[in-house]
């Protein structure tokens, strides 16, 4: 283990995952509500690790075998971006006045988990930031590719674990109404802005 390259792994692993995205809007929402939070953070650690491992191995082969996976990804993860905006805005405005983040309607633990795998499988960004950009990064470390793919796994269930679960920080705030209606129009105008910018790179 080159624990120099590991560093590096790690901290552009946890450049890329910090900008607020579909993925990290849902892992904050579940902290929040503290539901099922240690799935969902295992859930979306476990993915991008399976992603950047198949980035750093083999992203160059994958686009030259598969010319039309990038379109489908694009549509098929606009159409799930617009739903998901949809019911947080629907949420938002229609819910009962009783929001306080204890109270709310709690989801199924198969529910939860499909959306959260949904909103990272189904997200085309997510396989630029771990297939592409860090494969393409760990071309620059021959020999030691194995070290900076550890790092930037690592990154991710540093990030995932600490949104989820200091969201428990945030509760205090969002006990209240009209935080919780602010953060699901926040959603779901993210959601419908990250479904538009793959719309418009067709």
């Amino acid at each position: 283990m080159n624990f120099s390259v590991f560093g590096t792994g790690l901290m552009m692993g946890l450049s890329l995952i910090v900008a607020i995205g579909a993925q990290n809007a849902f892992v904050l929402r579940q902290g929040l509500r503290n539901e099922h939070v240690f799935a969902v953070c295992l859930a979306c650690g476990l993915s991008d690790a399976v992603l950047i491992t198949l980035g750093v191995t083999s992203f160059r082969q994958i686009a030259a075998l598969l010319p039309w996976l990038d379109p489908v990804m694009r549509y098929g993860g606009a159409a799930f971006l617009i739903w998901y905006g949809a019911k947080s805005l629907y949420s938002a405005f229609h819910s009962s006045g009783a929001l306080a983040v204890q109270e709310t309607a709690s989801s199924t633990f198969r529910a939860t988990l499909v959306t959260c795998l949904a909103l990272t499988w189904l997200n085309p960004h997510v396989y630029l930031d771990t297939v592409v950009l860090l494969g393409t990064i760990s071309t620059r470390f021959p020999g030691h590719e194995v070290s900076f793919a550890a790092g930037a796994a690592t990154g991710s269930f540093l990030f995932f674990f600490s949104l989820g679960y200091g969201a428990t920080w945030l509760r205090p705030i969002f006990s209240k109404s009209a935080s919780w209606r602010i953060l699901e129009t926040l959603i779901a105008l993210t959601m419908w802005m990250i479904s538009f910018n793959l719309l418009r790179a067709l």
